[in-house]
């Protein structure tokens, strides 16, 4: 089958094309340098362009039978006007021009898979579990989730078919929130944030890598998916188990007014969240080989 990949040298892009090459897949990765990062493979090609703005690359994407765009400016920074046109323009605008290029493939079978966040649904300070069905929140992430998702399904159009994929937090080696918090924690300086109570939905990478495959192959599936791990915990509990698998003690929990003062509006992000469930994943027959947090860490760490 061949691929097309938007976001393909970042950090799921890169272990995502790894595995699709492995199973025997042909990858075209669009990328803005002239170095490609992975080692050279006869059936790895890249193509030279910005996705953000309409080019020639659209003509190679409209030869894929699947497109999976994982394109956007990382939301982990201080949000102000600025940096907010940034986030949305570098996904809206990506998808858009995705879109634009699927057009040339109507009428033959194409899945577009895009990346979507569980932030859809907005902050929940309560237990209750979030599957796909779940309303979308009003804060500034949610929203930008949802017009993020209505442009990708302006695919459906052309016949597309259209998945997106609310991915929770990534758990994966060199990379991802994950690799943020290592440092802390080593020093025996890492704990909760604020309350510790907001929920946190999490994914390992191999699984989100092989859900990623799961969704390409099951062609009944279609419309959002869930690409969450079945136990989501609390950001303590997360600190706690963080803590126990590498010996370290773990730290009283940082007063949520100074992660305001520091990261502003994202903070929010940090401090509250939503306990999201991978129902269709689920239901579907797939299976996770990390479904719980200590399992994932000590994975991710190759701590036995």
């Amino acid at each position: 089958m061949r691929v097309f990949i938007t976001g393909g040298t970042g950090f799921l892009g890169r272990t995502l094309t790894e595995k699709l090459l492995t199973d025997g897949h042909s990858v075209t990765i669009l990328s803005r340098s002239q170095t490609p990062r992975q080692h050279y493979t006869p059936s790895l090609t890249y193509v030279i362009g910005n996705p953000a703005q309409p080019g020639a690359w659209q003509e190679e994407l409209a030869k894929h039978e699947v497109v999976i765009n994982l394109a956007g400016a990382s939301i982990f920074r201080r949000w102000n006007k600025e940096s907010k046109k940034v986030l949305r323009s570098s996904r809206i605008e990506t998808t858009r021009n995705i879109v634009a290029g699927l057009a040339a493939r109507k009428g033959q079978p194409t899945t577009l898979i895009n990346g979507s966040a569980v932030g859809y649904y907005g902050f929940h300070n309560d237990d209750q579990e979030i599957n796909e069905a779940g309303d979308n929140g009003n804060d500034f992430l949610a929203t930008l989730t949802s017009d993020w998702e209505a442009a990708a399904r302006k695919a459906e159009q052309y016949g597309v078919r259209v998945i997106p994929c609310r991915i929770g937090v990534i758990i994966g080696p060199d990379g991802g929130a994950l690799q943020k918090m290592l440092t802390a924690f080593r020093l025996g300086l890492g704990g909760p944030l604020g309350s510790g109570q907001q929920w946190f939905s999490w994914i390992q990478l191999n699984d989100l890598v092989r859900a990623f495959l799961f969704l390409i192959q099951n062609e009944s599936i279609t419309g959002p998916v869930n690409c969450s791990a079945p136990q989501p915990v609390t950001n303590r509990e997360m600190s706690r188990v963080l803590a126990r698998v590498l010996h370290r003690p773990m730290f009283p929990a940082a007063p949520a007014f100074m992660i305001k003062l520091v990261l502003g509006e994202f903070g929010s992000v940090l401090l509250e969240g939503q306990r999201v469930v991978p129902t269709k994943l689920v239901s579907n027959g797939f299976t996770f080989t990390c479904p719980d947090i200590d399992t994932a860490i000590r994975s991710t760490l190759t701590i036995p």
